[in-house]
């Protein structure tokens, strides 16, 4: 495995300041957020000089029920080449639910959600990995993931369940101290008894971010510095081997510049206080030890089935399963809401202009009887529609400007996802009325 040593989540607003950064061996980019064919002209110079560039993708699910996509494997296959990637990465985590195994609507979360870990999604997550592994160019890396809620009835610890996992798949895999500090929060569980039972000739490399606690519950932010907890964490880890690499991440609430370097220089120092043993020697990634084994039909539908109730639970409202605690799904719920209006005003900036302060109150009262079920930008449309289509704007101007810009962007047929046309063309020509 190759040695990647210090780096920064690359973002376009402190693309100029990763550039300047001094120490800077390698950054890692979201592949959904890049073309392959257009790669921002920061990060050619940043290859030019011979800085890694890893793809970390979000949107796989590689811990869903249903196997990975080929259209989006292909996807991050593309970026890992036209990066010149030496490896990907992903997460443990479901983030969409329903459709055919269980006869019911696709549902998208919007968000990265825990597995349980049982036997049968480990079943499942070892195949889909396998798959993936199948599909791409180059080895593949997965992340543990933070998590405000538990699922009833595990029957693994999260260093039992990941050591399994790369033991049968031969997965490298991404620790990321910071999601153990929440996972120890929220959920009560000891990073160092994770950290004690993790193959740590699997680690491909390590994430460290910020986070802020509110009521008890530690929300995995990555726009707050990094706090000491997670820089202990960090420096237990290092005490044991010596990471190929450590990122810092940071997606929102950017600082200046100098903050950035200054946590970059307290994550070296967390490193350096543990020591950082030398790592294993023999292959950065162990050889799976059994027989691949396949998750049959009825194990995915199992799977398929708990999960579409979670999610439906913390997106549609619909009754929260048996044995979860009601208070935590409630959080998370508020949690996705919120991050789904936060993600819808990025992508479609001009919605909290044209709807001014009552943007925020709308959406969050639209979410929970209007689950995702096709991505942001099909929310930003489908939420549009609903406010024009309910007549709860009073003001005519605002009226006129959503009106317009839904038009504008919906094309000359909404791309509903209702079950007819004749609807959508009635829904055109009502707005188009107004």
């Amino acid at each position: 495995m190759k040695r990647l040593g210090t780096g920064i989540g690359w973002r376009p607003e402190i693309a100029d300041a990763v550039e300047r950064m001094p120490g800077i061996d390698w950054v890692e980019v979201v592949a959904e957020n890049v073309c392959p064919g257009h790669l921002p002209d920061s990060l050619l110079r940043l290859r030019e000089r011979g800085v890694t560039v890893v793809p970390h993708g979000v949107s796989l699910g590689l811990g869903g029920a249903d196997r990975p996509d080929e259209a989006r494997l292909t996807a991050l296959a593309e970026r890992a080449e036209a990066l010149g990637s030496p490896l990907v990465t992903e997460h443990i985590a479901f983030v969409r639910a329903g459709g055919p195994l269980t006869a019911s609507p696709r549902l998208e979360a919007g968000h990265l959600l825990p597995v349980p870990r049982t036997r049968d999604a480990l079943d499942v997550l070892c195949e889909n990995i396998r798959i993936a592994q199948d599909a791409l160019p180059v080895p593949l890396a997965v992340e543990n993931i933070a998590a405000l809620i538990s699922w009833p009835g595990e029957e693994m610890s999260e260093g039992q369940f990941l050591y399994e996992l790369a033991d049968r798949t031969g997965v490298r895999l991404l620790i990321d101290v910071a999601n153990l500090h929440t996972n120890h929060v929220n959920r009560g569980e000891d990073p160092a008894e994770a950290l004690a039972e993790l193959p740590l000739e699997a680690i491909a490399y390590v994430h460290v971010a910020g986070g802020f606690e509110r009521d008890g519950v530690w929300h995995d932010s990555h726009a707050h510095p990094v706090p000491r907890p997670v820089l202990d964490i960090l420096t237990d880890l290092a005490s044991r081997v010596s990471p190929p690499g450590v990122l810092l991440e940071r997606d929102e609430n950017f600082p200046e510049p100098a903050e950035l370097e200054g946590e970059l220089g307290s994550i070296r120092e967390a490193l350096a206080k543990g020591g950082a043993k030398p790592a294993p020697a023999g292959p950065p990634t162990p050889a799976p030890s059994s027989p691949a084994t396949t998750a049959d039909d009825l194990t995915r539908q199992r799977l398929a089935l708990a999960q579409t109730a979670l999610l439906s639970a913390l997106v549609a409202g619909t009754p929260v399963p048996e044995d979860f605690d009601r208070v935590r799904l409630g959080v998370q719920a508020r949690a996705l809401a919120g991050k789904r209006a936060d993600v819808v005003a990025k992508i479609a900036p001009e919605l909290p202009e044209i709807l001014g302060t009552a943007y925020r109150p709308t959406f969050l009262a639209y979410a929970p009887g209007h689950p995702m079920t096709a991505g942001y930008r099909r929310d930003a449309l489908d939420f549009a529609e609903h406010v024009l289509l309910t007549g709860r704007l009073e003001n005519p101007a605002t009226r006129r400007a959503l009106r317009e810009w839904w038009l504008d962007r919906s094309g000359s047929t909404p791309r509903s996802p209702r079950p007819t046309a004749r609807l959508a063309r009635a829904t055109r020509r009502a707005l188009l009325r107004r």
